[in-house]
Formats: structure tokens, sequence, C-alpha cells
């Protein structure tokens, strides 16, 4: 009788150990910000350039707004609509699948690809997975499944855009007999970044040149000439600011924007890098912090992450075509050169010829994305520089901190005025015609569930 009741009973407490092993899970909003982040943790660490960074940002986000738009009637599938990208597998019908854990999966596995550090994804990897895994192993399998399946399409995808061939090519050769071309800068005197990027396949435009902007003013040291001009303005703006000192306005502005993580610090013998995130990477923080304020679903809030990522990658590619082709000295060797041989800007120049101004063109296009996702006048507390001693700055629009990011490249002493203007108006143009060109939304379906 005894061992019949232990038999019942150890029965009963299998049946309660395996009802406890298949709970729903639900994914948060906060675990794909988790995803993210860690994604710019890494970068950080491993010191990503920015248009690469902008890179391993779009193609994760990518992978996983597939899988939700292949599920949510509002959302409609980027095949056809992104160059060369055709509709990831169905899932298994027969299996009972969580698309946002499978939509994340697919997230960080594709972004582990991507990097160097993978160990640290993994360390993130492993704490979500051990507790979906308690909570329904037969979900957590079937869902990992099918966004292991995506990963592999998207991965297959991404191999086709010319980054690895763009590997093998030779180094920027630096023009030193003509005094209107880039020279490499003080204190590190880097070589020029990705001066073939203008051969990776853009995400929605035509070609690298579509967005190509008018010249730059003539090169000219004339006193008169309009380039003189601009050069002397770099020089007069920062020499002004920097006697308010480190308080003032502007001076704080050029470095809540700085976003550039090659700045180098010498001590005695010793050079090394201070870590920063990239323009691309304070844009993904800014669209965090929108997300969070409106309070967006997983869904909404990974097709800001993805819309605002294809328009900067894009962004990236158009203006890094330009760089090269114009290839523009910068402000700090000509005004060592010619006008004072002791000035330093207030950032560090970064290693890339000048024309134009990648935050601004960055800045621009995002900020026509985020606008049209959660509207016009939306204003924001910035908060994404807080973790490298900066303070919160606040906005009243996005476009309002797109035009503060650019002229941040003039208080920061690496920028002339032409780069600033027209590049926050490529910027904006190319973000536009992402908007026109990617239909992300079904109009047909009720607006976006918050």
């Amino acid at each position: 009788m005894k061992i019949k009741n232990l038999g019942i009973l150890f029965i009963s407490l299998s049946f309660l150990v395996s009802c406890t092993k298949a709970e729903p899970i639900e994914i948060s909003t906060e675990e794909l910000h988790a995803s993210i982040d860690k994604v710019t943790e890494i970068m950080i660490h491993d010191i990503f350039s920015p248009p690469v960074a902008s890179r391993i940002f779009a193609y994760p986000n990518i992978a996983a707004y597939e899988i939700i738009a292949s599920q949510k009637n509002e959302y409609n599938s980027l095949a056809g609509q992104l160059n060369g990208f055709t509709a990831i597998p169905k899932p298994n019908e027969k299996e009972t699948i969580n698309y946002e854990m499978a939509a994340l999966i697919a997230h960080m596995e594709l972004s582990k690809k991507m990097i160097f550090s993978e160990d640290r994804m993994t360390v993130l990897q492993d704490s979500l997975y051990g507790i979906w895994k308690e909570k329904n192993l037969d979900l957590f399998k079937a869902s990992e499944m099918y966004g292991l399946e995506v990963f592999e399409h998207v991965a297959e995808w991404m191999n086709t855009d010319n980054y690895n061939q763009t590997r093998t090519m030779p180094q920027f050769s630096v023009n030193t007999e003509n005094a209107s071309r880039w020279q490499p800068t003080p204190p590190a005197y880097m070589q020029g970044i990705e001066p073939h990027w203008n051969k990776i396949r853009p995400f929605v435009i035509d070609s690298a040149a579509q967005f190509k902007p008018s010249p730059p003013p003539p090169f000219s040291m004339e006193k008169e000439s309009d380039f003189y001009k601009e050069l002397e303005e770099v020089y007069t703006i920062s020499n002004t600011i920097t006697a308010k000192g480190d308080d003032s306005e502007e001076v704080q502005i050029a470095k809540f924007w700085d976003c550039n993580p090659y700045v180098s610090v010498t001590r005695g013998h010793l050079m090394f890098a201070t870590k920063k995130i990239t323009p691309g990477a304070h844009w993904m923080g800014i669209t965090k912090i929108a997300s969070r304020k409106t309070n967006s679903n997983f869904s909404k809030t990974l097709y800001a992450y993805t819309k605002a990522s294809i328009a900067m990658a894009d962004a990236f590619i158009s203006c890094w075509d330009e760089k090269y082709r114009s290839n523009l000295v910068r402000p700090e060797t000509l005004i060592n050169e010619n006008i004072d041989p002791n000035w330093k800007p207030i950032l560090q120049t970064p290693p890339f010829p000048e024309y134009t101004s990648g935050h601004s063109v960055v800045s621009g296009a995002a900020s026509v994305a985020l606008t049209d996702i959660f509207g016009d006048n939306f204003d924001f507390d910035d908060d994404t520089e807080v973790p490298y001693g900066l303070p919160v700055r606040s906005f009243t629009s996005f476009k309002q901190a797109a035009d503060e990011a650019a002229i941040s490249r003039m208080y920061g002493g690496i920028h002339y005025r032409a780069a600033v203007e027209v590049g926050v108006k490529q910027g904006r143009e190319l973000g536009q015609f992402v908007l026109d060109h990617l239909n992300m939304i079904n109009d047909q379906k009720i607006a976006i569930a918050q």
C-alpha cells in the first residue's frame, strides 16, 4: 500500500514538474534593448569604425524584423525591397514557435557572427537561453531552430555585399604633394579608414553616388576666397569657445556628439585609445529612448531600430563615397601649417577625409527615419552619453538633435561649415528616399498596437 502511494506521489510530482517546464514565455522589449546594447558595448570594446558599426547594427535588426513581419499583419516584409534580399524561410507549421524569441535569437546569432569578442555576446545568450529553457524547453528548441534558419538566410545575403572583398583591398594612398588633399592628423597619424566603403552594396539607395552632394568650395589659401574664410571661421570659433572654458555650451555640445572610437591618448611613451560609441550607436540609443518614452511594444521597437539602422547604413555608404572622392584636407592640417602651429581642435580629428561630415549625414538620415515613426516635435532627454561621463542633453525634436550633432563638428574644430550644412542636407534627402522606397507598414491594417 505504501509502495502504491509512493508511486502515485512520484507520478504527481513528475506531472507538476513537467507543468513548470511548459510555461508561456513573454519576450520583453527590454530584452531587445539589452541585445542591441550588448552589440554597442562589444563594438566599443572591439573598436569598430563608424561605417563598419552601421553594418553590424543593420543586418541583425533586419533578420529579427523579418521574423516579426512574417507574423504581424501590420508589418510588411523587406524581401524584394532591400537590394538582393529574398524572403526568409517559412516556419514549420507543425511546431509551436515564439516568434519574438526566434527574432531575438536571430539578432544575437547574427550580431555574434559580425563582431570579434563573441564570448561577450555568448554571456547574454546563455543568460536568456537558461531562463527560456527552464520555462519551456520544447518552445525554446522550436523557436531557436527557426531563429537559426533565418539567421543563416540573412547571413548568406549579407556575405554578398562586398564587405569581405573590401578587407583585401589596398590602403588609401595619401597625396603629400597636393595641399588640398587629406593628410593623416595627430596624434596617431592613422591611415584613412574604409577608403573602399563605397563598394559595399547599399540597402535601399541605388548606388553609393546617388546622393552625391555639391562639391565643397574650391580649395584656395587666398584670404578672400570662400574656402579660406571657412578655414578661418573654424579657427576663430574654436578660440572663442575655448576661451569661455570647458563648461561653455558650445564645448559641451562638441563633446556630447564626439562619437569618435579612434581617440588616442599619449602619456609619456605610451599611446592608447579611449573607447567611445560611434554616431550610429548614439542614434540607436536615441531610438531606445523614444521606444521607452512611448511604451512601444517589441514589434514597434524593432521596427524603429530596423528603419533607423537601414537609413544610417546607407548614409555611411553615401558619405564615404564623397569623402574619398573630394579627399579634402582637414582644418587641423591647414591651421597648423598656415595660421597657428600650436592650435589643437577641441575634438581629436578622426582618421578620414573631411567632406562631407559623417555625423551630419548620418544624423540627418536617422532623424528623418525616427520622425516618421514617432512624430515631429518629439521631445526627449538624451542620456546616451552618460556612461561616458557626459551629462544629459534635452531636445524638442529629432531634427533639432540632428542639427546640433552637425554644428558640433564645427565647434569641435574638425569640419568646415560646408561639410556640416551640405552633410545634414545630404542625410535628410537620403533618409527621405529610404522612407519613400521602404514599405514597412501595411496601411490596410490597423495602426500599430502599442
